[in-house]
């Protein structure tokens, strides 16, 4: 299973939410890149970034705190928050990134983001099934929707897509475990590649997250907290 630390931006800072609200924003790092840089050097090849401000403002915004890092780290990057038209995608590559993860486009623009799945490949796209209460969420979590989330992630398997991140919004932030029963379901009604976000507070839950089949899980404020130490991380690599 991947673990994969994750950096949300805003104004160009690390910061984390609680359940996407984004008035309880907390600043843990002024430099991403420096924090990237952290991450590599304990053994870490993934990062997942988010970019928060695009994700309100629905268009890509923090495309140079990607470009400066993957041009000085290695680490593969997925990035996310405010992909809304070919032009974000084309930066978002360009900066970049080696995978781009769409939500709210796959909700209120699906031909658009089969497009991108046809254009750039189903090993570079990601889809973003992020829910609340099992229902789709898109805008930075700040719209609700009458999608569930399995029936939203089966239509797009059928289309081809491979990989899947979702969050249980309600976990997100909260330092008080994934949502294992959900992703359990997840993955005995679709054969997709799932990769689990939100909630994980300890070295056990990534292992319980691994031991139901996830492919990947996303970390972030329990390295921040420090409830999962540089060194047991270092641990997994």
């Amino acid at each position: 299973m991947k673990i994969i630390p994750a950096i949300d931006i805003i104004e160009g800072k690390c910061v984390r939410l609680t359940k996407g609200d984004y008035s309880t924003k907390k600043i843990y790092n002024t430099n991403p890149l420096e924090l990237a840089k952290e991450f590599e050097d304990i053994g870490m090849k993934y990062l997942h970034l988010v970019d928060l401000d695009g994700a309100k403002a629905g268009k890509i915004i923090n495309y140079s705190v990607l470009e400066r890092i993957s041009r000085n780290t290695n680490l593969h990057i997925d990035f996310g928050g405010g992909l809304k038209s070919d032009d974000d995608v084309k930066i978002a590559f360009e900066a970049g990134a080696q995978k781009i993860t769409g939500g709210s486009i796959a909700v209120k623009d699906r031909e658009v983001f089969l497009g991108w799945i046809e254009r750039y490949g189903p090993l570079h796209i990601i889809l973003g099934a992020d829910c609340r209460n099992r229902f789709i969420a898109t805008d930075g979590w700040t719209t609700g929707s009458d999608t569930d989330v399995v029936d939203f992630i089966k239509s797009y398997e059928s289309s081809g897509i491979k990989d899947v991140i979702s969050t249980d919004i309600a976990k997100d932030g909260m330092l008080k475990g994934p949502s294992i029963e959900l992703y359990r379901e997840i993955l005995s009604c679709t054969g997709v590649n799932l990769i689990a976000s939100g909630g994980v507070s300890c070295i056990q839950d990534l292992i319980d997250l691994k031991n139901i089949g996830c492919s990947g899980a996303i970390l972030g404020k329990a390295i921040y907290e420090g409830r999962i130490t540089l060194k047991e991380l270092s641990s997994l690599c």
